[in-house]
């Protein structure tokens, strides 16, 4: 099953806030296998004014929780999951190609590659303009979902 989500479904999925929320649309989603969105960002966002001015960027760090927050959306989509709360335990092989600056649209890749016990073992692109400008395999952890 192939299912889509708008900001306001993601919502109801997980618990991420604005401006902590780095996912706008989930265009494919499969519960258990992937996840594929974006994230368009204005020159209004809030890292933009701070990191670093003259030259406003995406910082690396919240590329990778955009990625999380995609991937996890495959482990809560699942049955029973909804609104709980999805840990990041582990990141690894993490490379950053380009600047994502103000303006661009943010498109991600996850997929979901095992999950047992609660903890999923994930991986995750991004791309501007089809151009890759991150990635990272990253570790999640559905706290009481291990028996």
């Amino acid at each position: 099953m192939i299912i889509s989500l708008n900001k306001d479904q993601i919502l109801e999925y997980q618990k991420n806030r604005d401006p902590y929320l780095f996912v706008d649309f989930v265009s494919e989603l499969s519960p258990g296998k992937f996840a594929n969105g974006y994230k368009n960002l204005s020159l209004n966002e809030w890292f933009f004014k701070v990191h670093w001015p003259g030259d406003e960027n995406m910082p690396g760090m919240l590329q990778i929780e955009a990625l999380v927050q995609l991937c996890a959306l495959t482990i809560l989509c699942l049955d029973n999951n909804k609104g709980k709360v999805v840990y990041l335990t582990n990141v690894d092989r993490v490379r950053f190609f380009e600047k994502v600056l103000p303006g661009e649209k943010f498109e991600m890749k996850t997929k979901l590659l095992d999950f047992k016990r609660g903890v999923g073992i994930c991986s995750g692109e991004a791309f501007v303009k089809n151009k890759i400008v991150c990635k990272a395999n990253f570790k999640l952890f559905l706290p009481n979902n291990w028996l």
